[in-house]
């Protein structure tokens, strides 16, 4: 046995992108013992795979690239659920701190699941034909919720490339049409408040509207002009304002106790995961950041939204979940903001581009329930073997 056997663990891993996020994929039966159950000695082992606590923030001994976007890792297994394929636990591993964040889904990475659960021999077969789509049946452990991935299949393989472009991802793919079924908390209301809009007072920053949502991902939605922004803000404009980020993470911090979601406000510092903070504006043209011209006409409305303390290079999959369904609840600021009224879809734009989402919504005798919320997205494997952890690890 040579040194570096000796000297780290090898575990069998699989790097994808989903959507406009890529992690580490891991099935729950290869991960050491320890790491099996979740605890301590689980988030020990993913963070050292991803490279953090990082005070540098850049990850560079692990797998991460210093961004909410590529510091995530999934386990899949068989489901424990009836009328369900697998499994799917999302961790959201902080890059500068060390915790890892199980409050939430990705769903972004939510895509990747089904064409890894096929990769990793969790779907049988019998169920996979020649030529055709597979329905994976994906429920998803931090929310329990179920998700349907719907896997495009040639010559009995998943279909990775195709012609289906999404603004944020470079290269053009397969399509994979991905359906969150009932994605409003099961626990509650959609809206946590009860109400469509909020005053949401913020001590140091002011007073102003909200629309607290909690579908897909719980979030904070607030006008982008009554915090002094156009909508059309790319990642550079906010990211190196340390002030503007501040302002954004106290918010984020009232916003969460306002929703329910802490009990004190310093709770906020260790779940960076949720809720999400996003402004809203009214269509505008504007440069999108590889340069390519969004016109006015072609979106309903401008979302701008932060994750894990930064705002986003695109748009989080859980968080277009929730503008998808804010967006057909009248009377909502991202109702408003999109042009009022009925609506059972929207485009946004987003620093990257556009996306196209759709929701259907009720009004219930408890509220506004919102069946499913729909999404075309695409992923692919980037890489398959091992990931290396020094065998202390546990320690």
């Amino acid at each position: 046995m040579n040194q570096a056997t000796q000297s780290q663990l090898k575990v069998p891993a699989t790097y994808m992108r989903g959507g406009t996020s890529k992690g580490v994929f891991f099935s729950l039966q290869d991960l050491p013992t320890e790491a099996q159950v979740a605890g301590e000695a689980r988030d020990k082992l993913l963070m050292r795979v991803i490279g953090s606590p990082d005070p540098y923030g850049k990850q560079i001994d692990g797998m991460g690239a210093a961004t909410s976007s590529t510091s995530k890792t999934v386990i899949v297994s068989k489901s424990t659920q009836p009328n369900h394929d697998v499994d799917y636990l999302f961790g959201q591993v902080s890059i500068d701190k060390p915790f890892v964040d199980w409050s939430g889904n990705c769903g972004n990475l939510s895509a990747a699941i089904g064409p890894f659960a096929i990769h990793a021999g969790l779907i049988p077969a019998e169920r996979i034909p020649q030529n055709g789509i597979v329905t994976v049946k994906v429920w998803q452990a931090n929310i329990s919720k179920t998700i349907l991935v719907h896997v495009p299949i040639v010559n009995g393989f998943v279909q990775e490339t195709g012609e289906f472009e999404l603004d944020g991802v470079t290269f053009p793919a397969a399509e994979i049409q991905v359906d969150f079924m009932d994605p409003a908390d099961g626990d509650g209301s959609m809206f946590p408040t009860g109400n469509l809009v909020d005053d949401i007072e913020v001590p140091g920053v002011g007073t102003f509207n909200a629309t607290l949502i909690n579908a897909g991902i719980p979030t904070i939605f607030i006008d982008a002009d009554a915090i002094g922004y156009q909508g059309t803000e790319l990642q550079d404009d906010i990211n190196n304002d340390e002030q503007a980020l501040a302002k954004f993470e106290t918010i984020r911090a009232y916003g969460a106790l306002k929703m329910g979601l802490i009990e004190r406000l310093e709770e906020a510092e260790t779940r960076q995961h949720t809720p999400k903070v996003a402004f809203v504006a009214k269509p505008k043209s504007y440069l999108s950041s590889s340069g390519k011209p969004v016109e006015q006409g072609e979106v309903d409305i401008l979302v701008r939204a932060l994750s894990m303390g930064k705002l986003h290079h695109a748009m989080m999959g859980t968080a277009a979940v929730a503008i998808a369904s804010a967006a057909c609840v009248p009377g909502t600021l991202v109702n408003l903001a999109a042009g009022g009224g009925d609506k059972d879809s929207v485009t946004f734009g987003h620093p990257s581009g556009t996306l196209k989402v759709g929701a259907k919504a009720n009004n219930t005798n408890n509220g506004w329930v919102v069946e499913k919320a729909i999404m075309s997205r695409s992923a692919r494997i980037l890489m398959e073997g091992f990931v290396r952890v020094p065998s202390d690890v546990f320690e």
